[in-house]
């Protein structure tokens, strides 16, 4: 049996200098030192119209929600740092979640999302990081089977917080992270163990 945690890695937001993607690729290079092969994506690559029964039912799954789809499949984590929108997700994120949880037929309810385990962050200027929007995602995403784990990161004075190369300034907090990507790592071994 293949032990190898795969991790899909993104980030809820797709402005280009996103905080949260910044973080997401710190996250990916903590998980790929922890041992995992780690995919990382960026929804921005894979855009989605809004999800619309109706074009549904007339088209099937869009394309990049089918390949967006196969990715949770292929995958038995996910590490998503998200920004908090009005303290929520931000509609790409629930958009891609409701496409994804899209049922093709003979597959089984929830096939992208049962038995995977997920790390949440969120990083943003103000004081409280972002923290808001993780309780939604965290609902959303144990109400689909996932699995989230039961520590969360969340940056604050994310503008202040990376140097010109994308790296947090404060090693303290790339600490923080990189212990809570090995007990993601670690648990996803040991529920995966034979």
């Amino acid at each position: 049996m293949n032990d190898v945690v795969r991790i899909l890695c993104f980030s809820g937001s797709t402005r280009v200098d996103s905080f949260n993607t910044r973080l997401a690729k710190i996250a990916t290079n903590s998980a790929q030192a922890a041992g995992a092969s780690v995919t990382f994506i960026n929804l921005r690559d894979l855009p989605l119209p809004l999800f619309d029964e109706d074009l549904e039912a007339s088209s099937g799954l869009p394309e990049n929600a089918r390949k967006l789809k196969q990715l949770f499949v292929d995958h038995n984590a996910l590490l998503i740092c998200s920004p908090e929108y009005n303290s929520s997700m931000t509609a790409v994120l629930k958009n891609a979640i409701d496409w994804v949880s899209r049922r093709a037929p003979g597959e089984p309810m929830k096939a992208a999302f049962l038995g995977k385990v997920a790390q949440l962050l969120s990083a943003s200027p103000g004081a409280l990081g972002g923290l808001r929007g993780l309780v939604h995602l965290r609902s959303v995403l144990q109400n689909i089977g996932v699995m989230v784990m039961p520590d969360q990161y969340a940056l604050g004075n994310a503008d202040k917080a990376f140097d010109a190369a994308g790296q947090l300034t404060d090693s303290a907090q790339q600490k923080t992270i990189d212990g809570m990507i090995l007990k993601l790592v670690k648990t996803v071994q040991k529920l995966n163990a034979p």
